[in-house]
C-alpha cells in the first residue's frame, strides 16, 4: 500500500483524488468482518459522505463501542468542555467519551472487543489533542493485546517542521511527546512514531495497522472536507493555528467568539490599528469566549492569502511578539497553560528578554534537526527534504 505513494509522482498526485485511509475500503474492512470493534472517531470520520460508524453497520461490522475524543462524537463542545458518555441517536451505540472523567479507555470498557479502530482529521499541531488520544487508545490496546487499526488521513501542516521541542517536564494532555510544535506527520506516521519511540507506559508495543491514504503529497493544500474541531472553519485558520494558539496561554484573544477564529487577535488594551471586533457566546463553538461582550483591538489575519502564508514553512512568532510588546505593562501577560503549549520555559523567557523571532527560532534548530532525522523513520509518504 505504501509503494504506490513511493511510486507515483508528485505531479501525478495533484491530479489525483486524495483519498483518506477510510476510503481504501478493500484494505481494512476483511479486518473487521466477525469481529467485536470499537471505533474512536468524531465527525471527521467519513467515507466520502457518510460516517464511518453508519458504513461499517451498513456493511454488518459489529460495533461495540464508540469512543470519543475532545469536543465530542459529533464536534459541537468547546475546546475543554468535559463530555459525558451517551449514546448515537442514530445507531443506539454506547458512546465513551475521551474528554471527561478519564482520557484513557478503561479496561473495562474494552475488554470485549476484538479490534479497535481510529479514525480522527488531526491539524499536525503538538498542542491538538486528538494525537493525546492516540496516545491513550494505543496504550490500552498494548496492554489488554487489542490490535489498533489507524485510518490514516493528511495533515494539512504536513509541509514543515517548526518549533521549539518539549521538555518532559511540561509534558501534559496538550503535549505528550518531545516532538516540535509542529511535526510534519500524518497521524499514521505519528502512532508509528508513538509505538518506535516506546512512549507508551512501561515501553509497551501496540499491535498497529496503519491503512495509509493514497494519492496524497504533504505539500499540497488540502481542503478538510468537514472542520476537524469547532474553531478551525478553514484551512486558513487551521494554518494560523499553530501560531495563534499561543494566545491561549496569555490574556490576548485569538478570536474565539467571532467569525474568524484563529483568523484574528487582539485584546481591549492593545492599539486600535483600524481593528477591532466583540467576542460573544457561540453555542458549539464558544460559549464563554476571553473577553466576551468587550471591543477588543487588534489584528485582522482573514485576509492572509493562505499559500503565502504557507510558503513560510515555518510559525509566525511576530503575532506573538508584537501583543507582548504592547502589553508587556502587563506584569499577568504569561500563565501556567502558556508553558504547557510552547512545551518548555525558554520561550517566555526568551520574549521577555525582548529577543528577535530570529534569534528565538535559531535556539530550536539543534533539537529540529535531531527530530528531523528521528522523524524518517517513520514516514509513510515521500517527503519535503
Amino acid at each position: 500500500m505504501c509503494l504506490f505513494m513511493v511510486s507515483t509522482s508528485c505531479a501525478q498526485q495533484r491530479e489525483l483524488k486524495v483519498l483518506p485511509g477510510a476510503e481504501n475500503i478493500q484494505d481494512y474492512l476483511p479486518l473487521l468482518q466477525g469481529k467485536s470493534v470499537g471505533v474512536v472517531g468524531n465527525q471527521s470520520s467519513l467515507v466520502g459522505n457518510q460516517h464511518l460508524i453508519d458504513f461499517l453497520v451498513a456493511k454488518n461490522i459489529k460495533i461495540q463501542r464508540i469512543f470519543s475524543p475532545e469536543h465530542g462524537f459529533r464536534g459541537v463542545a468547546d475546546a475543554g468542555e468535559k463530555i459525558k458518555n451517551s449514546k448515537d441517536v442514530k445507531t443506539g451505540i454506547s458512546i465513551v467519551s475521551l474528554y471527561g472523567k478519564h482520557f484513557k479507555p478503561s479496561k473495562e470498557e474494552v475488554q470485549d472487543l476484538d479490534i479497535m479502530v481510529f479514525d480522527i482529521q488531526d491539524v499536525g499541531v503538538r498542542f491538538y489533542t486528538y494525537i493525546s488520544t492516540l496516545h491513550y487508545v494505543m496504550e490500552i490496546c498494548a496492554e489488554q493485546n487489542i490490535p489498533l487499526i489507524v485510518l490514516d488521513r493528511p495533515n494539512p501542516n504536513a509541509h514543515y517542521v517548526d518549533g521549539p521541542l518539549l521538555e518532559k517536564k511540561y509534558a501534559s494532555f496538550v503535549g505528550m511527546h518531545p516532538v516540535p510544535v509542529v511535526y510534519g506527520l500524518s497521524i499514521g506516521e505519528y502512532a508509528k512514531m508513538i509505538n518506535g519511540e516506546a512512549w507508551l507506559k512501561g515501553s509497551l508495543e501496540c499491535d498497529l495497522t496503519v491503512i495509509p491514504c493514497r494519492n496524497w503529497d504533504r505539500n499540497q493544500i488540502y481542503d478538510l472536507p468537514v472542520k476537524p474541531s469547532p474553531n478551525l472553519p478553514n484551512a486558513l485558520s487551521v494554518a494560523l493555528y499553530p501560531s495563534l494558539c499561543f494566545f491561549e496561554g496569555t490574556p490576548v484573544s485569538a478570536g474565539r467568539g467571532t467569525d474568524s477564529p484563529f483568523q484574528c487577535f487582539g485584546h481591549p488594551k492593545m492599539k486600535n490599528e483600524g481593528y477591532s471586533f466583540t467576542p460573544r457566546s457561540i453555542p458549539g463553538a464558544s460559549k464563554y469566549p476571553k473577553f466576551k461582550g468587550k471591543v477588543c483591538y487588534g489584528y485582522d489575519l482573514s485576509k492572509y492569502n493562505l499559500e503565502d502564508f504557507r510558503s513560510r514553512k515555518a510559525l509566525d512568532l511576530s503575532f506573538l511578539i508584537t501583543a507582548y510588546q504592547q502589553l508587556q505593562g502587563n506584569s499577568k501577560f504569561f500563565n501556567a497553560f502558556f508553558r504547557n503549549l510552547a512545551g518548555t520555559n525558554q520561550l517566555k523567557l526568551q520574549l521577555e528578554k525582548g529577543m528577535s523571532e530570529e534569534e528565538i527560532r535559531e535556539s530550536w534548530q539543534e533539537d529540529l534537526s535531531a527530530f528531523k532525522n528521528i522523524r524518517k523513520e517513520y514516514l509513510i509518504y515521500p517527503d519535503w527534504e
